[in-house]
């Protein structure tokens, strides 16, 4: 797959420095924080913790470049995106949530929205499934997270079934790496890459970039 540069529009031919096993978290940062979406941070925090999934957000790293560069790159190398919305926060805010989720789905992350009772969710989203935060959350986080984990077992196997697509293969191969850590999936893609010969491909042809994960 072609990624494109979110600030000029050119083909992105850099290797993005996958994370696996993280969930980049989309919410209100800077204080005054709604004292609901510190509570929900807090117990969301608390769960990625003991899930073992490495938990980032737009202020976890600092370039000194273009900012909308660093957070489109976090994206995309992450398996997981969690926004936690309330209607308290700004347009602004609410607005670059939803671009960042998606930007989360024109890529094939998985994402998840977690709101307050009672705010409002833009029209566009209103058919995607969200968690609201009631009495109920900590269970309904529990199944969205075994939901989530069983994605390794489904992407394996649309790779294995994949022969004749190779470079589909990979990508679903990437995809079950980056919920799971396991390396035997990077082994996979090296033995796809060895049968394919790409190894006399340009290093920054789209080939190569796939299988850099």
């Amino acid at each position: 797959m072609i990624t494109y540069n979110p600030i000029d529009g050119d083909p992105y031919l850099k290797s993005i420095d996958y994370s696996p096993r993280t969930c980049f978290v989309m919410t209100k940062l800077g204080d005054p924080i709604p004292d609901e979406i510190s509570e929900i941070r807090t117990k969301l925090t608390e769960k990625l913790n003991s899930l073992d999934i490495k938990e980032i957000d737009a202020s976890s790293k600092v370039t000194g470049r273009d900012f909308l560069l660093k957070i489109w790159k976090q994206l995309l190398s992450v398996p997981l995106g969690i926004g936690i919305v309330d209607d308290s926060m700004t347009p602004q805010t609410m607005a670059n949530i939803f671009y960042e989720v998606g930007v989360l789905h024109s890529y094939g992350k998985e994402s998840l929205i977690i709101k307050t009772e009672g705010t409002r969710i833009p029209s566009d989203f209103v058919r995607t499934e969200y968690i609201v935060y009631n009495d109920d959350f900590e269970s309904s986080l529990d199944k969205y997270f075994q939901t989530f984990f069983s994605l390794e077992d489904y992407f394996l196997q649309m790779s294995n079934q994949l022969e004749k697509n190779p470079l589909l293969s990979i990508d679903y191969l990437r995809r079950a790496y980056l919920i799971s850590g396991n390396e035997e999936y990077r082994k996979q893609v090296h033995e796809i890459s060895q049968a394919l010969n790409l190894a006399s491909r340009a290093k920054n042809s789209v080939e190569n970039l796939i299988m850099k994960f």
